[in-house]
C-alpha cells in the first residue's frame, strides 16, 4: 500500500505542475513578425492570438484596425477548430476513454 500512496502523490504533484504549467502558457507572449516588422502577431505560449498589428504605411489607419481585429478572430477561429479536430483524433486513439478530470491533451 506504501507505493500506491506514494503513487498517488507523484500523480497529486504531476497534475498540480501541469495546471501550473497551463497558467504560465496562458499568460506568456509571444510575438512573430513578417514585412520586415511591418505586420506582428501575438499570441499566448497555448496559441490564442491576443493581438495583430500592421504598419499604417500598409492601408488607411481605420481600414487598419479593423483588419487587426479580424485577423485576430481568424487566428482564434483557426486554432479552436484545429484543437477540435485535435480532440477527436485522441478519442479515436484511445476508444473513446475519457481522460481523468483535468488531463487534457494536448496543453
Amino acid at each position: 500500500m506504501k507505493n500506491l500512496g506514494s503513487l498517488m502523490k507523484q500523480a497529486q504533484k504531476m497534475q498540480e505542475n501541469m495546471a501550473r504549467m497551463k497558467e504560465e502558457l496562458d499568460n506568456m507572449e509571444i510575438e512573430g513578425t513578417s514585412g520586415a516588422g511591418m505586420v506582428k502577431v501575438t499570441l499566448t505560449g497555448k496559441g490564442h492570438a491576443r493581438k495583430v498589428t500592421i504598419d499604417p504605411s500598409l492601408g488607411g489607419a481605420d481600414d487598419i484596425t479593423v483588419l487587426e481585429d479580424l485577423l485576430v478572430a481568424a487566428i482564434n477561429d483557426a486554432k479552436t477548430k484545429a484543437e477540435q479536430q485535435v480532440q477527436e483524433k485522441m478519442q479515436e486513439m484511445t476508444g473513446g476513454i475519457q481522460l481523468p478530470p483535468g488531463m487534457e491533451f494536448p496543453f
